[in-house]
């Protein structure tokens, strides 16, 4: 298997195709694609110019204009005031860089979650108060012991 991105062909009647498949595919394909993790790139059918970012904007504007959009008015106009701006390139590598870490926090955050939701609750409700006792008892001990010794 090849790391290369898979080629997806958009005609001029919209139609997309995947190459690596030979079938014609949606833009809820694409998605499912970009969920999956699975790198492609999309180039006009005829002159082979690369589309994937109108094509990715494309789909980011139909989730926008589902039930629950993810970017406020407020936060889309100061993006767009951004285009053009002297500091366009570095704004874009900071939103970047600040995805990438959101996306690694994010995953070690779940991976945790998974981790705990694995065990039984009442096992570990018991294994806490076991560990709550030896420490209350340990505190105790040595509160004790203190207070023996001082008399």
């Amino acid at each position: 298997m090849s790391d290369e991105p898979r080629i997806i062909k958009k005609y001029q009647n919209r139609c997309l195709y995947d190459t690596q498949e030979s079938a014609y595919i949606s833009i809820n394909d694409l998605k499912q694609m970009i969920y999956d993790g699975k790198e492609f790139v999309v180039q006009e059918a005829k002159s082979k110019k690369d589309i994937t970012r109108s094509v990715l904007l494309q789909i980011i504007a139909e989730e926008e204009n589902g039930n629950e959009p993810m970017f406020t008015p407020d936060m889309l106009m100061k993006l767009i005031r951004m285009h053009g701006a002297s500091m366009q390139n570095v704004y874009g590598d900071y939103l970047e860089q600040s995805m990438d870490i959101f996306e690694t926090k994010s995953k070690e955050f779940f991976d945790q979650m998974g981790k705990t939701m694995t065990h039984n609750p009442m096992t570990m409700w018991a294994d806490l108060t076991q560990q709550n006792l030896k420490h209350w008892q340990e505190f105790q001990d040595s509160f004790f012991s203190g207070s023996k010794k001082s008399k």
